[in-house]
């Protein structure tokens, strides 16, 4: 023998009958968070802001760099033993 039993009901309605908790204004403050954060997160990503950030340290990076090349091109880099 076979039953079957067609139940017609909003999701709201179910979770009421089981005894859930209503959990949407939970939700709705949580992805206003992430809305929050993400829009935050996308004005950090703005390209000028990025060459602001990156730029400083780059440069100092290759002048230090360029200044040992320098340095081991004119023989100031290695140290002369005498023998």
């Amino acid at each position: 023998m076979k039953i079957t039993m067609d139940v017609d009901c909003t999701p709201e309605e179910a979770r009421q009958f089981f005894g859930l908790p209503d959990v949407k204004p939970m939700q709705e403050a949580v992805m206003a968070e992430v809305q929050k954060r993400a829009l935050a997160s996308l004005q950090a990503m703005d390209p000028e802001t990025l060459l602001k950030t990156w730029m400083p340290a780059g440069i100092q990076g290759w002048e230090q760099l360029q200044k040992m090349f320098w340095n081991a091109m004119s023989g100031g880099g290695g140290k002369k033993g005498s023998d």
